[in-house]
């Protein structure tokens, strides 16, 4: 039986392009040595348009944030009707979209932390101290922009000045931000795939919070627990809570939902549709703790790939 050929997309122009980088390069060993052919494409170095131009019989997304993960990448691959992996347009778009995606958590009864969004015309109004101290929200209070992963331009503010200071700055490179309640505890992620919880890993970083560094970099020595450190009946509620999330966004292939378990609830801050697949990555992690190799992980996203996702 002839092997498919596999255009693995990886890098491109995101603030998260060496991470891209680094899931391609991991993902391109699995699949050489699963004896697919397998070609390179990165959007930093060529237009999109330029797709159509691979003989090839599917596309493995290892993109990472921005034009990767949040449907533009998808367009693309619809548009030539070449079958791919991971998450069609809509659902990459609206989990990419931290205000969209909270809202269908809402309307799931999924809890997730209390927020104001602030954008280019609510902008001056919102940021008062007033307004802050009239609302739901109570210090301390993350400060994010909606369209980023890998919580990059993420800001812990401890009062009103320092919130000010950082929104100020970060609303010169985006146009809308989020503001929500900081949920300390214990910090949870669930990976599913094809529909189907895999299991949950526990995070112990020892910087303030679960940041860049802390994902992606071994000296900032986070711990990882897996399974995570729940008791069975509530380790069996986030993998169904992650599940709900997976499904209410319409996402297809494998995600990755971050959880804040805290005072024996759990918080949903967002679902990743292209999490990473690195040596450090947790997707992976999880999934060689219930027996799915890395090479066999790889195989299941292939076997999913398709057109009209």
């Amino acid at each position: 039986m002839k092997k498919k050929i596999i255009l693995v997309v990886c890098g491109g122009t995101s603030s998260e392009r060496e991470v891209s980088l680094k899931s391609g390069k991991a993902c391109i060993r699995a699949m050489k040595s699963l004896k697919y052919k397998v070609l390179n494409f990165d959007p930093a170095n060529e237009d999109f348009k330029k797709i159509k131009n691979y003989k090839v019989d599917l596309i493995f997304n290892a993109l990472h944030g921005r034009d990767g993960e949040d449907g533009i990448a998808q367009s693309y691959f619809e548009y030539n009707k070449i079958p791919y992996t991971h998450s069609g347009i809509l659902s990459s778009m609206n989990s990419m979209d931290k205000i969209i995606s909270k809202k269908a958590f809402e309307k799931e009864k999924i809890k997730t932390p209390g927020y104001i969004e602030l954008n280019l015309i609510n902008y001056r109004n919102i940021l008062k101290k007033t307004y802050i101290s009239k609302s739901h929200l109570t210090y301390p209070l993350v400060l994010k922009p909606t369209n980023e992963g890998s919580s990059i331009g993420v800001k812990i503010c401890k009062n009103f000045a320092i919130l000010k200071k950082n929104a100020n700055e970060l609303m010169k490179k985006y146009k809308t931000l989020l503001i929500e309640n900081f949920v300390g505890g214990q910090e949870i992620q669930v990976a599913v795939i094809n529909g189907r919880p895999l299991g949950a890993i526990e995070l112990k970083p020892k910087r303030k919070f679960y940041d860049y560094e802390a994902k992606y970099s071994k000296s900032a020595q986070t711990q990882h627990f897996m399974p995570a450190k729940l008791k069975t009946r509530k380790y069996k509620e986030v993998l169904e809570l992650a599940k709900k999330a997976h499904n209410a966004l319409k996402c297809r292939g494998v995600t990755r939902s971050d959880f804040k378990f805290q005072n024996n609830k759990f918080y949903l801050l967002e679902i990743n549709t292209q999490p990473g697949m690195t040596d450090l990555s947790l997707v992976p992690e999880i999934a060689k703790y219930v027996n799915i190799s890395f090479k066999k992980l790889v195989k299941k996203i292939i076997d999913d790939a398709s057109i009209n996702r």
